[in-house]
């Protein structure tokens, strides 16, 4: 009975996902019609047939699982049929590869099936037949062919969600979305905009996310639908270099090293995690066992990078290396005192060099170019001291307001230390977001329990089954780094603004990732191939290691091209609202709100100047043509001083404002209500209506809103308003 467990478990589940499914699409077929209760002819017929074809494949995975020998057979026959197509069963795989995600992401059916019991059974029926066309042999399938279908069925998915957004649309598919592409534009693109040449332009972007990011920038032309493909390949590229960097000592199975590569990409995808943050991975996974001259330059250079990118990751590339370094050592070589003297002697200069680059040799860098020149005052101080515009009742005139004193050295170059503290007290921290919540459903821990549990209990398991043989010290080594990662990453995910996904577990996935390499490449490899010798239950483990981790994209996958279908997709989804369906505009409606913008911006800014608070990536690719560039404001800039409750900044602002020196400014629809916990980011939301809608709405009035497109046009109010009470 022991021998036959897992099978009754796998079956439950697989009755489990049918019958929910057969509900789901109960659901899909209901209201179609009056033909038999609320079902159409061809709905209702269609209902019965897949309920009849969710009882069929119970019972036939009921005999394979437990009667295997009567279906010999029709196994064999199967068989013989794949045999003979020779090479042309890789056309087959292909197709069944395939199919899933045209159908789910680029035919409105995906909109209509979404119902996620619906998509397992689909996936499990790609998988099985995916598994079969790659098996050679006699059998009909075998366990590393299984996990290979799992791994390309959910790489798959994984890059269609990654390429989503490529579309030609103009306008921005998220709140910040098409603003980011204007931030990306800045480093090479600036000559895109009516701007001073001799002026900086300020963005809310790291050097490092502004290097990756802007790479396309650099070519003359760029549309918006290249520049979005690029920014979804950088959603793709890193992980995968990581993956061939890491696992780099399969690279003579090519088959294994591909697999290995995309479980890479699957795995740290449950964050997301930053594409700089990787890129710095990847160095350190070069790193990793090269020779010491070349081993340098790349832990120092992943050091550095980190730096430039976000300075809470500085200390991650010397702990890495470290780790793999010292960890990666055969437990014989810890009883040898001169081979462990030299491995200890490696971990710890690559260790101290990763953090040389990351802590000492910015601020060196920095200090030699603070000689060279006066150093530039944060934006912050900029703003706070920069002219503003105040109405008279003849013109207006520049003046500069009394500045505030000159910042301290110290706040000019905040430390290291400085700068966490700021974080931690600058901004709430909302621990209640650790826990399910509205904002992300499972909440911080339950979800990286999902994301990281089946991994660490393998590596658990071959670490007292020997199999993966560890010194005690080996074992701090990677414990006391990862918990250190792991403490890290809570915190940040409870500062408000984020609490959303998994993206500040960064430094631990990773860390754990590197982990799972290690017992990989110390006896995990030739275990997790051999089927024979792995427990069922274990089995099942790794099974949800895979899919753990691509159950989200599944779901995410969608099409949004399909607006002129919807009345029959409103019927066939529930859905009574068309803005719910949230599929993109049709292109007249694109085409009258550009026209509308284009006019209004043409007709005030010969009144003043035109502030591009949302959307500025419609001067960026020239949607909206002869527009100065008011860098001033940006949304996410806006958001981030709101977030940490900075009056100095919005000072200038509201003065802005009250001299109304925007003629016109372009927003997402403002709104003011105050949410609590149980809306969606509604710290988040109070905190902008606080200090950025309130405002806005109070000296600036709507002149046209176009809801299809998600966009405000405001002009300042005609009625002189005291506003002083709206402020904060």
């Amino acid at each position: 009975m022991k021998n036959h467990s897992y099978k009754f478990l796998l079956l439950a589940i697989l009755v489990y996902l049918s019958v929910k499914s057969c509900f789901g699409f109960q659901k899909i077929a209901s209201g179609t019609g009056e033909w038999w209760g609320e079902y159409s002819l061809s709905w209702g017929i269609l209902f019965a047939v897949y309920i009849l074809f969710c009882i069929f494949i119970v019972i036939l995975a009921g005999f394979f699982l437990l009667r295997r020998e009567k279906l010999q057979i029709p196994i064999e026959n199967m068989v013989i049929f794949r045999e003979r197509l020779a090479s042309a069963r890789w056309l087959f795989a292909l197709f069944i590869f395939i199919l899933p995600i045209w159908f789910l992401q680029y035919t409105s059916w995906g909109f209509v099936f979404r119902d996620i019991y619906i998509r397992m059974i689909i996936w499990c029926l790609v998988v099985f037949w995916l598994a079969f066309f790659i098996q050679k042999g006699n059998a009909l399938l075998g366990w590393t062919e299984l996990l290979a279908a799992i791994l390309l069925t959910s790489s798959g998915f994984m890059v269609a969600v990654a390429l989503i957004n490529v579309t030609d649309y103009p306008f921005s598919l998220g709140w910040s979305e098409g603003n980011r592409l204007w931030d990306y534009s800045v480093m090479f693109g600036r000559n895109l905009y009516i701007y001073p040449a001799d002026k900086k332009i300020p963005v809310l972007l790291d050097f490092g996310r502004s290097l990756v990011g802007g790479l396309p920038f650099i070519f003359p032309g760029i549309t918006i639908t290249i520049a979005r493909l690029w920014v979804g390949l950088i959603q793709i590229i890193p992980y995968l270099l990581l993956g061939i960097a890491i696992f780099r000592k399969s690279a003579r199975n090519k088959v294994l090293w591909l697999l290995l590569t995309l479980w890479t990409f699957l795995f740290l995808k449950q964050g997301p995690i930053h594409p700089p943050l990787v890129l710095s991975a990847a160095l350190v996974a070069l790193a990793w066992q090269s020779p010491l001259w070349c081993a340098i330059p790349l832990v120092v250079g992943a050091g550095y990078f980190v730096d430039a990118s976000r300075f809470t990751w500085i200390f991650a590339p010397g702990i890495w290396i470290f780790m793999l370094e010292l960890a990666s050592a055969s437990f014989a070589s810890f009883s040898d005192r001169k081979p462990v003297s030299a491995i200890w002697k490696r971990a710890i200069i690559l260790g101290v060099l990763g953090i040389f680059g990351g802590f000492v040799l910015p601020n060196l860098i920095g200090s030699a170019g603070t000689l060279m020149s006066s150093p530039e005052l944060p934006i912050a101080t900029q703003v706070a001291q920069a002219p503003v515009a105040i109405a008279t009742d003849q013109a207006q005139v520049a003046i500069t307001p009394t500045p505030d004193p000159v910042p301290s050295p110290e706040v000019l170059n905040p430390t290291f230390f400085d700068r966490v503290v700021n974080i931690i007290t600058v901004q709430p921290l909302l621990w209640y977001r650790l826990l399910p919540n509205s904002t992300y459903d499972n909440g911080i821990l339950l979800s990286l329990l999902f994301a990281v549990t089946p991994l660490i209990i393998i590596l658990i398991y071959l670490s007292i089954k020997k199999i993966w043989s560890l010194d005690k010290l080996q074992k701090l080594v990677l414990i006391l780094p990862l918990t250190a990662f792991l403490v890290v990453g809570l915190v940040a995910s409870t500062k408000i603004g984020g609490g959303g996904d998994l993206h500040n577990m960064d430094m631990f996935l990773i860390g754990l990732l590197f982990t799972g390499v290690l017992a990989w490449h110390n006896g995990g490899s030739d275990w997790i191939q051999d089927g024979r010798a792995i427990p069922s239950l274990m089995k099942i483990v790794i099974i949800l290691l895979l899919v753990n981790s691509s159950i989200g994209s599944m779901f995410e996958m969608r099409p949004f091209d399909f607006g002129e279908d919807a009345t029959r997709l409103m019927t066939l989804s529930d859905i009574t609202s068309k803005s719910d369906l949230e599929m993109l505009p049709t292109q007249s409606e694109i085409d009258s709100a550009l026209q509308t913008i284009q006019q209004e911006a043409d007709k005030a800014k010969l009144q003043g100047d035109v502030l591009f608070l949302d959307q500025r990536q419609l001067l960026t690719f020239d949607y909206i043509k002869g527009v100065p560039l008011v860098p001033d404001y940006e949304k996410k800039v806006l958001m981030n001083y709101a977030l940490s409750g900075n009056a100095v900044y919005f000072d200038g602002f509201y003065a802005d404002l009250a001299a109304q020196r925007f003629s016109l400014i372009i927003s997402e629809p403002l709104h003011t209500p105050i949410q609590d916990t149980s809306f969606q980011f509604g710290e988040e939301n109070n905190a902008w209506v606080k200090w950025v809608s309130g405002p806005i709405l109070c000296y600036y009035e709507p002149l046209t809103t176009i809801k299809t497109v998600r966009v405000q046009l405001l002009v300042p109010s005609k009625n002189k308003t005291d506003c002083s009470s709206i402020l904060p």
